[in-house]
């Protein structure tokens, strides 16, 4: 019997699941389809750049149709997923059509992954909604183009840098924007006239020790100030200051605040996540706990490893493996049968230099010197992303 394989979300580890899947496995062993609420992938690491750009920058400038990514056996649907049934082994799913007609449709599923990654949740931290023009943010694209134009028009001050909340999607991410800021700064000859603040809840300045051991220093090397333990709680919008639960209040000019992260609405429409919508998941075959049939991968997991596109990397592959196997009732490939923890990615530092973080479960990263050879790399990857991760063949 054919097996029915249903991935919900077209980012980097439903995409890669989805082609690795349709390459392995024949349309008789399994009709693979993947769900989508909007049809685009989109490569969010771009966004760290676009308001750093002189050029104006379109949204959708690092977006691509879905369709155009997948293998031609990968049956797409362009839709949202309100609902999963886990006891019937279905989702229901609504889809507007052409003409602005409502239609719900149900899809049942023999196996079910769920790559729906992480959603900006700016409700959880008082007054942020209110004070929506209060601050600006990088992690949408939105943000991102409407932080360009902020910094256009900036000509001195302070400028604080926030996290929300943890956990949050791409953990450098905050750190590398801030030394791209001092590094724009620079170049624009505002650095002089401009007060960095680094607003981090932890008692360092990155969740993991010895990256943080090399970010510090520099940051203080590059005239970056650091509060620690700062778990912001408020944002007063009127009088631009971020408060904390520790009771200091912080002013800005110019505020830049990673929002809090929850899970995707339907996990907790579902009732299938923890508080914030996180999918209990096994830490090695990725399998969501309590669920059978279902499986979880990249940010929508409680897994002790970052949320980034690097670790749906390479969790993709594992699930991939695994379900193949499960499809033929053989044992999965040994390279690929369990998830060990595993992320690669890069650290900008500015100045055209960059760190790599390499690291598992097991093994926490030992980040080399920044230097030219990580930045480049880290720029040819973003511009060989399309060719090469989406597919699968890295």
């Amino acid at each position: 019997m054919t097996r029915r394989i249903v991935i919900v979300g077209g980012g980097v580890g439903g995409t890669i699941v989805a082609n690795l899947l349709a390459r392995r496995l024949s349309p008789e062993e399994a009709e693979v389809t993947l769900i989508d609420s909007v049809g685009a992938h989109v490569y969010m690491p771009a966004w760290l750049y676009i308001p750093f750009s002189d050029e104006p920058v379109a949204r959708n400038s690092f977006a691509r149709p879905e369709s155009s990514l997948l293998n031609r056996h990968v049956r797409l649907v362009i839709g949202e997923v309100t609902r999963v049934d886990p006891v019937n082994q279905e989702l229901t799913v609504r889809r507007v059509a052409g003409n602005g007609e409502v239609a719900t449709t149900t899809y049942p599923y023999d196996e079910l992954a769920l790559a729906t990654g992480a959603r900006l949740a700016p409700q959880d931290l008082t007054g942020m909604v209110e004070s929506a023009d209060a601050y600006h943010e990088f992690y949408s694209a939105e943000g991102a183009v409407a932080l360009q134009e902020a910094l256009r028009e900036f000509q001195g001050g302070r400028i604080v840098v926030a996290v929300g909340g943890i956990p949050y999607r791409c953990p450098p991410a905050p750190l590398e924007f801030t030394f791209l800021l001092d590094e724009w700064l620079r170049r624009k000859h505002l650095r002089q006239r401009t007060e960095i603040e680094y607003l981090f809840p932890l008692p360092r300045v990155f969740p993991i020790e010895p990256v943080a051991d090399v970010a510090a220093p520099l940051l203080e090397q590059r005239g970056v100030k650091t509060r620690l333990f700062f778990n912001a709680d408020e944002l007063d919008g009127e009088h631009h200051i971020i408060r904390s639960l520790e009771g200091e209040d912080v002013p800005f000019d110019l505020l830049v605040l990673i929002p809090p992260h929850r899970g995707a609405r339907v996990v907790e429409a579902s009732d299938l996540g923890d508080p914030q919508g996180w999918l209990a998941t096994d830490r090695a075959t990725l399998a969501v706990k309590k669920y059978p049939h279902i499986y979880a991968i990249g940010d929508a997991t409680d897994l002790p490893v970052s949320k980034s596109g690097s670790a749906a990397h390479f969790e993709a592959k594992v699930l991939a493996a695994r379900l193949v196997a499960l499809t033929r009732g053989e044992e999965p490939d040994p390279k690929h049968a369990e998830y060990d923890g595993e992320v690669m990615c890069f650290l900008e530092t500015g100045e055209n230099q960059a760190t790599q973080l390499v690291f598992n479960y097991n093994h926490p990263p030992q980040p080399p010197r920044p230097s030219l050879l990580y930045h480049m790399e880290k720029q040819l990857f973003n511009k060989a992303y399309w060719h090469i991760v989406p597919q699968g063949l890295v």
